[in-house]
């Protein structure tokens, strides 16, 4: 699978195209917090987007029906082995070791990922 980068603008588009599926442009408009942005910059996210094959648009007469083709749990994957392979050359021990000890975890929590990882190994 390629790469998959994405700018803030990006993001914050795929977002909403992940929480909704499937959105015409004025939805798009809708879901954005204020300030929102103009309609020509989503016109230009969208077509960048679509470049790079992350959404696609079923027509409808004149209106465009956005699609993400990238799903968002694949997309967190694939940043957080680009974070690991940048930050932790590739280690996910150095990044756990870092990640339990800065996070700042609660007991509670720190029992909890030992049980995750507990039913991992037994698998």
């Amino acid at each position: 699978m390629k790469e998959i980068k994405l700018t803030d603008s990006e993001k914050s588009l795929m977002e909403i195209l992940w929480e909704k599926k499937a959105v015409f442009m004025k939805d798009i408009l809708e879901a954005y917090p204020d300030p929102k942005p103009a309609p020509t910059t989503i016109a230009t996210l969208l077509k960048r987007m679509q470049n790079k094959e992350l959404i696609g648009y079923k027509l409808y007469g004149n209106s465009r029906e956005y699609f993400p083709k990238v799903e968002k749990g694949e997309y967190f994957k694939e940043e957080m082995t680009s974070m690991i392979d940048r930050f932790f050359n590739s280690s996910l021990t150095q990044f756990a070791s870092f990640f339990t000890s800065n996070a700042k975890l609660s007991q509670k929590e720190l029992k909890e990922l030992r049980d995750i990882i507990d039913e991992q190994i037994k698998e």
